[in-house]
């Protein structure tokens, strides 16, 4: 583990940033159980326990990110605190809304490796630690989580005595857990929301079709079959046959955005997807970022683990840039005509933000709305109250939606599928 300098240093998180220790101070010695590492094999054990604890807290991290902060930890130096976090922090955080969380778990990390200040910070909750954590609440509830790890259960025979300490990492009811934004759960959390996107179903209410059926009730009268049973029944009275029109479901399809700042969601509602197309017999998912990927074979694999797991080997482009209108512009050139021509329902989910300047988003948007019945936009920036539409991808998209809806946690989702099925 990495080992801090000694306790008497300004700690450098409580600015803006870290800043420089003074210069020509000695580290200070910790415990022997706690010293520095020796040789590049603890300093490469060390960092990559620190990319674990943010990866168990959220943060995309894969064996490339723990490399290339190998290689910036050994160009910096591990003498100054400063140095170590702002290479960790220019080779790990890849989007703002992941800077609270890498600063928490730097702070927890580098104070005290073993997660036995967590526990002792209960015992004085008006520390200036505590204090930070109260304004970064949803990343320290994460890293909480990714450090306490999953909890054996006491035996029924023993019982808590006086001398122990009971602290609670991470917890919540399932009401809270419905309100809960995804970029703000633990890892035990998002375990527990996975297991109920899978559970939720969606019943579309049936459409009529320009196909009949007959129905003695029916509106219009069947002269063909009127005929047929004249012609089986001879002289005499003629029934007259009667028919409607079949209705089902409409289609539905769902575009889904993987881009970087999406990236956390879409895994999300993979789940959700993954149970609604193994459901329903009329339901496309196509997932892009800077291409178009169809991944609806994959997930009806009854496996959930393995569906997923498929669908992370067919797609080239996660957490890439963000290509709307080319995206859009393929599916209205290839898939529209396939998939849309039964009045489908399609789901937009994307947060709007194009690396193209929104070329050409309008004018495939306005395309893919004259093909479909409803489109749909699913953004998660909406869950901020004071969201403004001021992206140009965002202005576009919004000109040629049928609806606007937030989807951040499961609340939002029941209320799509409630509306859906309205």
């Amino acid at each position: 583990m990495i080992v801090p300098p000694g306790e008497d240093r300004p700690d450098p998180l409580e600015a803006e940033g870290p800043a420089d220790e003074p210069a020509g101070e000695p580290p200070s010695q910790g415990p022997p159980s706690q010293g520095p590492p020796e040789g590049a094999g603890a300093l490469l054990e060390n960092v990559a326990h620190f990319a674990r604890l943010l990866r168990r807290a959220g943060m995309p991290l894969g064996p490339g990110a723990t490399l290339d902060a190998v290689r910036a930890v050994e160009a910096v130096g591990v003498r100054r605190r400063a140095d170590v976090y702002w290479a960790l922090h220019a080779v790990l955080v890849s989007a703002p809304d992941q800077r609270a969380l890498f600063r928490t778990a730097f702070d927890t990390f580098w104070r005290d490796p073993f997660g036995a200040e967590q526990a002792l910070s209960a015992l004085a909750p008006r520390t200036e630690v505590a204090e930070r954590a109260r304004k970064d609440r949803p990343a320290a509830r994460r890293v909480a989580g990714a450090a306490a790890g999953p909890s054996a259960p006491r035996p029924p025979s023993e019982s808590p005595t006086a001398d122990e300490l009971d602290v609670v990492m991470s917890w919540t009811d399932r009401e809270v857990l419905r309100t809960r934004d995804f970029e703000q759960m633990t890892a035990e959390e998002m375990e527990e929301a996975r297991v109920l996107l899978r559970r939720m179903s969606l019943k579309l209410p049936r459409r009529p079709t320009r196909r009949w059926r007959p129905d003695p009730t029916g509106s219009s009268a069947d002269l063909r079959a009127t005929l047929r049973v004249s012609l089986r029944s001879g002289h005499g009275i003629i029934p007259l046959q009667r028919r409607s029109r079949r209705r089902r479901p409409p289609d539905l399809v769902v575009l889904c955005d993987i881009s970087g700042s999406m990236e956390r969601y879409a895994r999300m509602l993979l789940h959700f997807l993954q149970g609604l197309t193994g459901a329903r017999d009329r339901v496309r998912v196509l997932l892009f970022g800077t291409r178009l990927t169809d991944v609806t074979r994959h997930l009806r694999h009854r496996d959930v683990d393995e569906a997923l797991a498929r669908v992370g080997r067919a797609v080239s482009d996660w957490s890439g840039g963000t290509r709307i209108g080319a995206s859009l512009e393929v599916f209205n050139r290839l898939w529209a005509r396939r998939l849309l021509g039964h009045g489908a329902v399609v789901l937009l989910i994307t947060d709007g933000l194009d690396r193209d300047g929104a070329r050409g988003i309008e004018k495939e948007a306005a395309r893919l709305q004259r093909s479909c019945r409803r489109l749909i936009w699913l953004n998660p920036l909406l869950r901020w109250e004071g969201f403004a539409p001021e992206a140009a991808g965002v202005k576009a998209l919004l000109r040629h939606v049928d609806d606007v809806r937030p989807v951040h946690n499961l609340e939002s989702l029941e209320s799509l599928v409630a509306a859906l099925e309205g």
